[in-house]
């Protein structure tokens, strides 16, 4: 196994069309909330911006609708995903710009960007510090670090037949442990970001659910999770294939159902990086 493989373990699934669905699905659903987060930071109009593991550039593009005068750049290791955000987004060029690139190792100067944006990234890779050490590297003295950073014990829907928990614990946990990541990253974004000596950390939640976004949107989602990762955890979890489509489709019909209930707590960590280099500790390799 290379080291590109080694660091992205779910890459058959981030490249599955099935992604793109999810990304679109979840921007859909996260974006309208989220939104109103970026105004803590008070950029300048010409803010360098950078959109870490960006997919299909549905966030970087809506960033650059909210900075009109900023310059951007997204940064995928697919270059599928890359392509088709180029395409999707040609006329915000060249003041909006995506690369392939590695977020273990990214190639621009220390102190680069007045944000650093990284959402949807955590939990599909091993030893997450080394990302958020990079976000902290490229970060200007005084910028701004916006994480998403997904956590799946932090999905509640109703029961039925089938325990809807089961998909999330002995499934997607499950999952990611044996692919020596963590589906529980969002609870310990925090610590690790305080670990690179940020100030104004701050956690917030998008709540995704039946009330704030549309359920189709939210069924979307799931179902765009269903189609690209069921074989993957009826391979690497305690859950059998079978067992895994039918709590996905019972999870999709009480969401789509209007008299059931059903929730997505989304954390979004945030913090500044010191303005001065002395004020802030290097972070660990």
């Amino acid at each position: 196994m290379n080291a590109s493989s080694e660091r992205n373990p779910q890459a058959a699934q981030m490249a599955s069309d099935s992604m793109l669905r999810t990304l679109a699905a979840q921007a859909n659903a996260i974006w309208p909330a989220e939104h109103a987060l970026y105004d803590r930071y008070d950029l300048p109009d010409s803010a360098r911006i950078a959109d870490i593991g960006c997919g299909s550039g549905e966030i970087t593009g809506r960033l650059a609708a909210r900075y009109p005068e900023a310059t951007l750049v997204g940064v995928e290791i697919l270059e599928s995903s890359v392509a088709h955000a180029r395409a999707k987004h040609a006329a915000l060029a060249p003041r909006l710009e995506f690369e392939q690139g590695d977020a273990f190792e990214l190639r621009f100067a220390p102190e680069t960007f007045d944000l650093v944006v990284c959402r949807h990234l955590l939990q599909s890779v091993p030893e997450p510090q080394q990302v958020l050490a990079e976000l902290w590297r490229i970060c200007a003295p005084g910028g701004w670090i916006h994480v998403l950073s997904e956590d799946y014990g932090m999905l509640h829907m109703m029961l039925g037949e089938h325990d809807p928990d089961r998909l999330w614990h002995e499934g997607a946990i499950a999952y990611t442990r044996a692919t020596g990541t963590d589906a529980r990253i969002g609870r310990r974004t925090w610590s690790l970001l305080r670990a690179l000596g940020l100030t104004d950390l701050h956690v917030d939640y998008v709540v995704v659910d039946t009330l704030r976004v549309p359920r189709e949107t939210f069924a979307e989602i799931l179902r765009a999770w269903q189609d690209g990762y069921s074989e993957a955890l009826g391979e690497k979890s305690n859950l059998r294939l079978v067992e895994a489509r039918a709590i996905f489709d019972q999870i999709i019909a009480g969401v789509l159902d209007p008299d059931q209930y059903a929730v997505w707590h989304v954390p979004v960590v945030s913090g500044r990086k010191a303005a001065t280099a002395g004020d802030t500790p290097a972070p660990a390799g």
